[in-house]
Protein backbone atom coordinates (compact mmCIF):
# COMPACT_ATOMS: atom_id res chain seq x y z
CA UNK A 1 0.00 0.00 0.00
CA UNK A 2 1.22 3.57 -0.91
CA UNK A 3 2.52 5.88 1.69
CA UNK A 4 1.98 9.33 2.26
CA UNK A 5 4.05 12.08 3.60
CA UNK A 6 1.30 14.76 5.72
CA UNK A 7 2.70 18.57 6.71
CA UNK A 8 0.33 19.57 9.92
CA UNK A 9 -0.07 23.48 9.59
CA UNK A 10 -0.89 25.38 12.82
CA UNK A 11 0.15 22.44 14.71
CA UNK A 12 0.01 23.75 18.18
CA UNK A 13 -2.93 25.56 18.27
CA UNK A 14 -6.67 24.04 19.31
CA UNK A 15 -7.76 22.92 16.04
CA UNK A 16 -4.11 21.50 15.21
CA UNK A 17 -3.51 19.75 17.88
CA UNK A 18 -6.67 18.14 17.62
CA UNK A 19 -5.90 17.07 14.27
CA UNK A 20 -3.43 15.17 15.75
CA UNK A 21 -5.58 13.43 17.73
CA UNK A 22 -7.77 12.70 14.64
CA UNK A 23 -4.63 11.33 12.82
CA UNK A 24 -3.88 9.38 15.64
CA UNK A 25 -7.50 7.38 15.29
CA UNK A 26 -7.90 7.59 11.74
CA UNK A 27 -4.13 5.72 11.06
CA UNK A 28 -3.71 6.52 7.46
CA UNK A 29 -1.19 5.17 5.56
CA UNK A 30 2.01 7.52 6.57
CA UNK A 31 5.00 7.35 6.14
CA UNK A 32 6.02 10.65 7.57
CA UNK A 33 4.23 13.39 9.01
CA UNK A 34 5.91 17.06 9.82
CA UNK A 35 4.14 19.45 12.68
CA UNK A 36 4.84 23.51 11.66
CA UNK A 37 3.98 26.58 13.41
CA UNK A 38 4.95 29.82 13.74
CA UNK A 39 8.27 30.98 14.82
CA UNK A 40 7.26 31.58 18.14
CA UNK A 41 6.02 27.93 18.59
CA UNK A 42 8.61 26.56 17.21
CA UNK A 43 10.53 23.94 18.99
CA UNK A 44 7.73 22.69 20.84
CA UNK A 45 7.62 19.32 21.50
CA UNK A 46 4.22 17.44 20.06
CA UNK A 47 2.99 13.50 20.76
CA UNK A 48 1.63 11.62 17.38
CA UNK A 49 1.27 8.37 17.43
CA UNK A 50 3.75 7.23 20.54
CA UNK A 51 6.65 9.54 18.59
CA UNK A 52 7.55 13.28 19.92
CA UNK A 53 7.55 15.40 17.03
CA UNK A 54 9.32 18.78 17.47
CA UNK A 55 7.46 21.38 15.32
CA UNK A 56 9.44 23.27 12.63
CA UNK A 57 9.00 26.70 11.60
CA UNK A 58 6.76 27.21 8.39
CA UNK A 59 8.43 29.28 5.87
CA UNK A 60 8.40 29.35 2.24
CA UNK A 61 10.68 26.73 1.46
CA UNK A 62 8.65 23.85 4.02
CA UNK A 63 7.20 22.21 1.63
CA UNK A 64 10.59 21.92 -0.56
CA UNK A 65 11.14 18.20 0.27
CA UNK A 66 7.62 17.43 -0.95
CA UNK A 67 4.39 16.18 0.63
CA UNK A 68 1.42 14.55 -0.39
CA UNK A 69 -1.74 16.45 2.07
CA UNK A 70 -1.03 19.70 4.49
CA UNK A 71 -4.01 20.26 6.63
CA UNK A 72 -3.69 23.85 7.54
CA UNK A 73 -5.36 25.59 10.55
CA UNK A 74 -3.13 28.63 11.26
CA UNK A 75 -5.49 31.86 9.83
CA UNK A 76 -6.02 33.26 7.18
CA UNK A 77 -3.44 35.03 6.60
CA UNK A 78 -0.99 32.06 6.77
CA UNK A 79 -3.14 30.07 4.57
CA UNK A 80 -3.15 33.17 2.01
CA UNK A 81 0.62 33.24 1.16
CA UNK A 82 1.50 29.32 2.32
CA UNK A 83 -1.34 27.11 0.95
CA UNK A 84 -0.27 28.49 -3.00
CA UNK A 85 3.33 27.22 -2.23
CA UNK A 86 2.22 23.93 -1.30
CA UNK A 87 0.34 23.69 -3.44
CA UNK A 88 2.29 25.06 -6.34
CA UNK A 89 5.06 22.17 -4.73
CA UNK A 90 2.52 19.31 -5.68
CA UNK A 91 0.65 19.29 -2.29
CA UNK A 92 -3.17 19.20 -1.91
CA UNK A 93 -3.91 21.93 0.92
CA UNK A 94 -6.68 20.83 3.37
CA UNK A 95 -7.56 24.80 4.30
CA UNK A 96 -9.56 25.18 7.73
CA UNK A 97 -9.74 28.84 7.33
CA UNK A 98 -12.29 31.00 5.52
CA UNK A 99 -9.26 32.73 2.75
CA UNK A 100 -10.26 30.09 -0.01
CA UNK A 101 -14.16 28.88 1.18
CA UNK A 102 -15.50 31.16 -1.45
CA UNK A 103 -12.84 31.16 -4.16
CA UNK A 104 -15.19 29.52 -7.71
CA UNK A 105 -11.71 27.57 -8.17
CA UNK A 106 -11.77 25.85 -4.84
CA UNK A 107 -13.52 22.83 -3.74
CA UNK A 108 -15.43 23.55 -0.38
CA UNK A 109 -16.33 19.66 0.83
CA UNK A 110 -17.93 18.29 3.43
CA UNK A 111 -17.42 14.28 2.69
CA UNK A 112 -20.72 12.87 3.30
CA UNK A 113 -22.40 15.48 1.20
CA UNK A 114 -20.63 16.60 -1.58
CA UNK A 115 -17.38 14.55 -1.94
CA UNK A 116 -17.57 14.38 -5.79
CA UNK A 117 -16.39 18.32 -6.03
CA UNK A 118 -13.08 16.84 -4.20
CA UNK A 119 -11.39 15.73 -7.49
CA UNK A 120 -12.52 19.61 -8.58
CA UNK A 121 -9.31 20.92 -6.52
CA UNK A 122 -6.41 22.65 -8.47
CA UNK A 123 -3.99 21.82 -5.16
CA UNK A 124 -6.12 23.76 -2.43
CA UNK A 125 -9.83 22.50 -0.96
CA UNK A 126 -11.72 24.42 1.35
CA UNK A 127 -12.71 22.80 4.80
CA UNK A 128 -16.35 25.03 5.83
CA UNK A 129 -17.20 27.03 8.48
CA UNK A 130 -17.65 24.73 11.80
CA UNK A 131 -21.35 25.90 12.11
CA UNK A 132 -21.89 25.54 8.11
CA UNK A 133 -20.36 22.21 8.27
CA UNK A 134 -22.89 20.24 10.52
CA UNK A 135 -25.84 21.77 8.89
CA UNK A 136 -24.92 20.50 5.84
CA UNK A 137 -25.12 16.82 6.90
CA UNK A 138 -29.71 17.09 7.50
CA UNK A 139 -30.14 19.70 4.69
CA UNK A 140 -28.20 17.50 2.10
CA UNK A 141 -30.61 14.66 2.54
CA UNK A 142 -33.84 17.24 2.31
CA UNK A 143 -32.19 18.76 -0.66
CA UNK A 144 -32.17 15.25 -2.68
CA UNK A 145 -35.65 13.79 -0.99
CA UNK A 146 -37.92 17.17 -0.47
CA UNK A 147 -36.60 19.93 -2.10
CA UNK A 148 -35.50 23.42 -0.28
CA UNK A 149 -36.93 26.60 -0.54
CA UNK A 150 -35.83 28.90 2.74
CA UNK A 151 -33.74 28.05 5.53
CA UNK A 152 -33.50 30.20 8.71
CA UNK A 153 -30.71 29.57 11.13
CA UNK A 154 -30.26 29.90 14.57
CA UNK A 155 -26.96 29.01 16.34
CA UNK A 156 -25.76 28.61 19.61
CA UNK A 157 -21.86 28.47 19.44
CA UNK A 158 -19.68 27.10 21.98
CA UNK A 159 -16.74 29.05 23.09
CA UNK A 160 -13.99 26.47 21.80
CA UNK A 161 -15.17 28.43 18.79
CA UNK A 162 -13.04 31.43 19.34
CA UNK A 163 -10.32 29.55 20.15
CA UNK A 164 -8.30 29.53 23.33
CA UNK A 165 -8.64 32.75 24.34
CA UNK A 166 -12.26 32.35 23.91
CA UNK A 167 -12.23 29.01 26.43
CA UNK A 168 -10.51 31.56 28.63
CA UNK A 169 -12.79 34.63 28.80
CA UNK A 170 -15.45 31.47 30.10
CA UNK A 171 -13.31 29.64 32.55
CA UNK A 172 -12.20 32.85 34.13
CA UNK A 173 -15.22 34.13 34.08
CA UNK A 174 -16.75 31.50 35.82
CA UNK A 175 -14.11 31.31 38.23
CA UNK A 176 -14.42 35.40 38.75
CA UNK A 177 -18.21 34.62 39.21
CA UNK A 178 -17.61 31.80 42.21
CA UNK A 179 -14.53 34.37 43.78
CA UNK A 180 -16.53 37.73 43.47
CA UNK A 181 -13.58 39.40 41.53
CA UNK A 182 -13.66 40.84 38.27
CA UNK A 183 -12.22 38.85 35.15
CA UNK A 184 -9.77 40.69 32.45
CA UNK A 185 -11.52 39.57 28.95
CA UNK A 186 -9.30 38.58 26.32
CA UNK A 187 -11.59 37.67 23.21
CA UNK A 188 -15.22 38.97 23.90
CA UNK A 189 -16.34 42.27 24.14
CA UNK A 190 -18.36 41.37 26.71
CA UNK A 191 -18.52 38.71 29.48
CA UNK A 192 -19.64 35.37 28.02
CA UNK A 193 -20.15 33.69 31.13
CA UNK A 194 -23.95 34.12 32.11
CA UNK A 195 -23.84 35.92 28.69
CA UNK A 196 -25.57 35.30 25.30
CA UNK A 197 -23.45 37.24 22.48
CA UNK A 198 -25.02 37.49 19.23
CA UNK A 199 -21.78 38.92 17.96
CA UNK A 200 -19.67 36.14 16.30
CA UNK A 201 -17.08 37.57 13.89
CA UNK A 202 -17.32 41.52 12.81
CA UNK A 203 -20.49 43.29 12.01
CA UNK A 204 -21.20 43.93 8.22
CA UNK A 205 -22.83 46.94 6.75
CA UNK A 206 -25.97 45.63 6.38
CA UNK A 207 -26.45 44.50 10.41
CA UNK A 208 -24.94 40.76 9.62
CA UNK A 209 -22.38 39.62 11.29
CA UNK A 210 -19.19 37.85 8.84
CA UNK A 211 -20.46 34.62 10.71
CA UNK A 212 -24.00 35.07 9.18
CA UNK A 213 -22.75 35.62 6.10
CA UNK A 214 -20.51 32.59 6.19
CA UNK A 215 -23.70 30.33 6.66
CA UNK A 216 -25.59 31.52 3.99
CA UNK A 217 -22.94 31.91 1.42
CA UNK A 218 -21.40 28.36 2.21
CA UNK A 219 -24.33 26.64 2.17
CA UNK A 220 -25.17 28.03 -1.05
CA UNK A 221 -21.95 26.91 -2.59
CA UNK A 222 -22.34 22.79 -0.90
CA UNK A 223 -25.63 22.23 -1.87
CA UNK A 224 -25.04 23.86 -5.22
CA UNK A 225 -28.00 26.09 -5.32
CA UNK A 226 -27.67 29.75 -5.00
CA UNK A 227 -32.03 29.86 -5.20
CA UNK A 228 -32.39 29.05 -1.52
CA UNK A 229 -33.57 31.72 0.17
CA UNK A 230 -31.66 31.66 3.78
CA UNK A 231 -31.19 33.39 6.73
CA UNK A 232 -29.04 33.42 9.65
CA UNK A 233 -28.44 34.41 13.64
CA UNK A 234 -25.22 32.82 15.18
CA UNK A 235 -24.63 33.43 18.27
CA UNK A 236 -22.04 32.41 21.18
CA UNK A 237 -23.21 31.05 24.03
CA UNK A 238 -21.61 29.78 27.56
CA UNK A 239 -20.83 26.45 26.76
CA UNK A 240 -17.19 24.75 26.20
CA UNK A 241 -17.13 22.75 23.40
CA UNK A 242 -19.94 21.98 20.53
CA UNK A 243 -22.28 23.46 18.42
CA UNK A 244 -26.26 23.94 18.71
CA UNK A 245 -28.06 24.82 15.84
CA UNK A 246 -31.79 25.44 15.73
CA UNK A 247 -32.71 24.72 11.72
CA UNK A 248 -36.22 26.02 10.24
CA UNK A 249 -36.66 24.47 6.90
CA UNK A 250 -39.48 25.25 4.53
CA UNK A 251 -39.61 22.18 1.99
CA UNK A 252 -40.51 22.25 -1.46
CA UNK A 253 -42.62 18.72 -1.21
CA UNK A 254 -44.52 17.82 2.02
CA UNK A 255 -43.59 14.67 3.77
CA UNK A 256 -44.50 12.16 6.58
CA UNK A 257 -42.53 12.37 9.65
CA UNK A 258 -41.53 9.30 10.42
CA UNK A 259 -40.51 8.62 6.89
CA UNK A 260 -38.35 11.49 7.16
CA UNK A 261 -36.69 10.21 10.72
CA UNK A 262 -35.74 6.86 8.96
CA UNK A 263 -34.31 9.11 5.88
CA UNK A 264 -32.20 11.22 8.17
CA UNK A 265 -30.87 7.98 9.98
CA UNK A 266 -29.30 6.69 6.47
CA UNK A 267 -27.04 9.41 5.99
CA UNK A 268 -23.14 8.60 6.76
CA UNK A 269 -22.31 10.39 9.82
CA UNK A 270 -25.46 11.58 10.72
CA UNK A 271 -27.49 10.61 14.23
CA UNK A 272 -31.15 10.56 14.78
CA UNK A 273 -31.88 10.88 18.55
CA UNK A 274 -35.42 12.26 18.49
CA UNK A 275 -37.44 10.80 21.39
CA UNK A 276 -39.20 13.32 23.17
CA UNK A 277 -40.94 10.98 25.16
CA UNK A 278 -37.78 9.93 27.04
CA UNK A 279 -35.78 13.40 27.15
CA UNK A 280 -33.51 12.26 24.10
CA UNK A 281 -32.76 15.09 21.87
CA UNK A 282 -29.32 16.26 20.67
CA UNK A 283 -27.21 18.06 23.29
CA UNK A 284 -23.39 19.11 23.54
CA UNK A 285 -22.16 16.89 26.03
CA UNK A 286 -23.67 14.15 23.59
CA UNK A 287 -21.83 15.27 20.80
CA UNK A 288 -18.91 16.16 22.63
CA UNK A 289 -15.36 14.38 21.94
CA UNK A 290 -17.45 12.55 18.28
CA UNK A 291 -17.61 13.23 15.15
CA UNK A 292 -21.13 12.50 14.23
CA UNK A 293 -23.79 15.38 13.45
CA UNK A 294 -26.53 14.46 15.81
CA UNK A 295 -30.23 15.90 14.53
CA UNK A 296 -33.57 15.82 16.86
CA UNK A 297 -36.24 17.76 18.00
CA UNK A 298 -37.50 16.78 14.70
CA UNK A 299 -41.37 18.35 14.10
CA UNK A 300 -43.92 20.16 11.52
CA UNK A 301 -43.77 23.87 11.72
CA UNK A 302 -47.17 24.64 10.38
CA UNK A 303 -46.82 28.13 9.67
CA UNK A 304 -45.44 28.01 6.67
CA UNK A 305 -46.36 24.98 3.70
CA UNK A 306 -44.36 21.89 4.23
CA UNK A 307 -42.25 23.39 7.16
CA UNK A 308 -40.05 21.25 9.06
CA UNK A 309 -37.93 22.41 12.57
CA UNK A 310 -34.69 20.59 13.52
CA UNK A 311 -32.13 20.72 16.69
CA UNK A 312 -28.69 19.91 15.22
CA UNK A 313 -25.46 19.41 17.36
CA UNK A 314 -21.67 18.53 16.60
CA UNK A 315 -18.75 18.89 17.99
CA UNK A 316 -17.22 21.71 16.10
CA UNK A 317 -13.57 21.61 16.89
CA UNK A 318 -13.63 17.77 15.44
CA UNK A 319 -16.39 17.72 12.50
CA UNK A 320 -16.68 20.98 12.61
CA UNK A 321 -12.81 21.61 11.52
CA UNK A 322 -9.77 18.75 12.19
CA UNK A 323 -12.26 15.40 11.89
CA UNK A 324 -13.98 16.96 8.49
CA UNK A 325 -10.49 17.84 6.96
CA UNK A 326 -9.19 14.85 7.85
CA UNK A 327 -11.76 12.99 6.55
CA UNK A 328 -11.33 14.87 3.21
CA UNK A 329 -7.74 13.49 3.18
CA UNK A 330 -8.70 10.28 3.84
CA UNK A 331 -11.30 10.08 0.94
CA UNK A 332 -8.22 11.29 -1.33
CA UNK A 333 -6.29 8.55 0.01
CA UNK A 334 -9.11 5.86 -0.30
CA UNK A 335 -9.80 6.56 -3.63
CA UNK A 336 -6.71 7.21 -5.10
CA UNK A 337 -7.06 11.14 -5.60
CA UNK A 338 -3.58 12.08 -4.56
Amino acid sequence: MKEYRIAVVGATGMVGRTFLKVLEEYQLPVSEYVLFASKKSAGSKLTLCGREYTVQELTEHSFDDGFDIALFSAGGSVSEKFAPIAASKGCVVVDNSSQWRMDPEVPLVVPEVNPEDIKKHKGIIANPNCSTIQAMLPLRVLQKKYGIRRIVYSTYQAVSGAGVKGWNDLVNGAKAYVEGTDCKLEKFPYPIFSNCLPHIDVFMEDGYTKEEHKMINETHKILGDDSIRITATTVRVPVLNCHSESINVELEKDYDLDTLRQELAQMEGLVVLDDPAHDAYPLASIADGHDEVYVGRLRRDNSVENGLNMWVVADNIRKGAASNAVQIARYMIQHDMI
